[in-house]
């Protein structure tokens, strides 16, 4: 038996998973587990999980990857550092940082009170992006395929490209820190008030609303090349120069301000958090998502060029821009095209562990990822113990009852749909990445108009200007929408055709896209049969699918669900085959 645990520690969503004998077993985030979002530190919560998912002890491990290695590109570190002399406190947050990297096997026996000497397995430090590749790459379908990573910055580099071939990953090219497209975005995130760690699909939200007028003045703050490279223009930037404060530790990451005061000159005052949002931001979120989507553009079709090769893995945060990634077909020849639901940080977790399974054990490839369903799950006995023990739900205010079969279920809560009631829907084992994918989702009716109202001020509260996503059936696409591809994973934006955008308002943006969740019977059965039924009812062959939560990581337990469904104004709780209706 060969046993890899995967880790991404110490940088933002930290994760891990459990691979055995060439099987994914279990991959989870740790905000899941102390809720907090996009936790940075050491996941121990979630080794613990996974450790447990495959019944076996960290002393029977034979391998640990970790998506870091504090050794990579360290001439190029040095020589930055001498050439430029950032100040102290950048520097001493990064040593900080690696330092606590190089430590995984004292931090485990700490944890777990196991001796060190006790922890046998060899320990791989996989460089970030090339984790982000194999992330991608080793669980595609494809045996040949382009390879993309892009993201804000990890090990000294911000995007790296090549080709995937069989076990190989050939690395063509990198953008080494300080140029990022990932920190371009992240400036204007900043620039319009979202601080948050996290919050770039704010932006993305905002960009439907603006046209991209600021297109000329995002070009003074990037040069693309003919190669595929870009660089910043610095003077629009200070996080090279001005030693900006960088959190990776015990809580949510937190970085200082990365553009510089010469950017106000050419966009004027930033917006406060809070402060109204003006068709002036509106314009500045489409233009800096244009700049993005061209640089994306610029490399990808230089690539094909390059290799001639019709499939492409993406991955990196950057993959998160569902506008981008839904736009790739059209704006370049690459016909297939990968992403894995979890691309970013988390996902690394993934990748250094099939990087060290395919690269480095040369183990034949088997983990093609159709499904995202890695978490934890929990058992009808667990279920009915919370809901017989809550004394919340004997107030009268509430009806539980069970169904006697899926189907029969799969048909209520269709019905209850159709009468517009919101739907908490918590079933099987929790979704990997940072989208609810139908295990743990709140379900609305995707025909009525107030219903995005109605979620974003008494469920989700919420800004109002972000959209819902639908679910549809895979076999329904082209019915709907303008193109006809799988997005398993909700990392897509198509456009709606024109003629069907007015039978499903909820889910449409205002220019009208929407960011879809294609669902197949194979990969979620039970998802599949409630869209179906609903489907019957309406003729509709989607619902609102959004994330299970509250401005909290999505919820992980029955407890979680419980608690997020009472104190929000949710009508219905699906825990497993049992209902809890709220009746006043």
């Amino acid at each position: 038996m060969t046993s890899i645990l995967g880790i991404n520690a110490f940088h933002g969503d930290a994760a891990a998973c459990i691979i055995i004998d060439g099987k994914l077993i279990a991959a989870v985030e740790e905000e899941r587990f102390n809720r907090i979002k996009h936790w940075a530190g050491f996941p121990v919560a979630s080794i613990r999980f996974c450790m447990s998912a495959a019944g076996i002890d960290l002393r029977d491990l034979d391998h640990i990857a970790i998506n870091r290695n504090p050794n990579a590109n360290l001439l190029k570190k040095i020589t930055y550092t001498l050439k430029n002399r950032p100040k102290v406190a950048s520097i001493k947050d990064r040593m900080l940082n690696s330092s606590k990297v190089k430590d995984v096997k004292v931090l485990l026996s700490e944890q777990f009170n196991i001796a060190p000497a006790k922890i046998k397995a060899e320990l791989h430090y996989v460089e970030h992006h090339l984790a982000h590749l194999a992330s991608s790459f080793y669980v595609s379908p494809y045996e040949k395929s382009v390879v993309v990573s892009l993201d804000g910055f990890g090990d000294f580099v911000s995007s790296m490209w090549g080709v995937g071939e069989g076990n190989e990953i050939t690395v063509l090219n990198q953008v080494n820190f300080p140029h990022s497209l990932g920190l371009l975005y992240l400036a204007f995130t900043q620039f319009l008030g979202f601080n948050n760690y996290g919050d770039e699909y704010k932006v993305m939200g905002l960009a439907g609303y603006g046209t991209p007028s600021k297109i000329d003045q995002m070009h003074q703050l990037v040069d693309f090349k003919e190669n595929g490279q870009f660089e910043l223009n610095l003077d629009f930037f200070q996080h090279h120069s001005a030693g900006i404060s960088m959190v990776w530790e015990n809580g949510s990451p937190k970085i200082d301000r990365v553009y510089s005061d010469h950017f106000e000159t050419v966009f004027g005052r930033p917006r406060k958090s809070g402060d109204p949002l003006t068709k002036n931001h509106y314009n500045i979120a489409a233009s800096v998502q244009q700049i993005y989507e061209t640089g994306l553009f610029n490399l990808v079709n230089f690539l094909h060029s390059h290799y001639h090769l019709d499939t492409l893995c993406l991955s990196g945060g950057c993959a998160l821009n569902s506008l981008a990634n839904g736009r790739l077909f059209n704006s370049s020849k690459f016909r297939q095209i990968f992403i894995p639901p979890s691309p970013g940080d988390s996902g690394g977790a993934i990748g250094s562990a099939v990087y060290v399974l395919n690269n480095k054990l040369k183990k034949k490839r088997s983990l093609a990822m159709g499904h995202a369903f890695w978490g934890p799950a929990f058992t009808d006995p667990e279920i009915k113990s919370l809901l017989c023990s809550d004394r919340d739900l004997d107030t009268g205010n509430f009806v539980i009852s069970k169904m006697t079969n899926q189907s029969v279920l799969c048909q209520e809560i269709a019905k209850k749909l159709t009468e517009g009631k919101v739907v908490g829907w918590f079933q099987g084992r929790m979704e990997w990445g940072p989208r609810a994918l139908g295990n743990r989702s709140i379900l609305c009716d995707p025909r009525l108009a107030n219903m995005k109202d109605i979620l974003n001020e008494k469920i989700k509260r919420r800004e109002s200007f972000r959209p819902f996503a639908p679910a549809i059936l895979r076999e329904a696409v082209l019915d709907w929408f303008e193109s006809d591809m799988d997005v398993p994973f909700m990392l897509k934006i198509l456009k709606v055709k024109n003629e069907k955008q007015d039978q499903i308002p909820a889910v449409v943006h205002v220019d009208g896209t929407a960011r879809l969740q294609t669902v197949s019977e194979l990969d979620n059965p039970l998802f599949y049969e409630l869209i179906q039924s609903f489907s019957k009812l309406t003729d509709i062959p989607m619902l609102l699918n959004t994330s299970f939560n509250e401005n909290e990581p999505i919820v992980c337990r029955p407890e979680e669900a419980l608690t997020c469904f009472k104190r929000t104004k949710m009508d219905i709780l699906v825990l497993g085959n049992w209902m809890v209706e709220r009746i006043s």
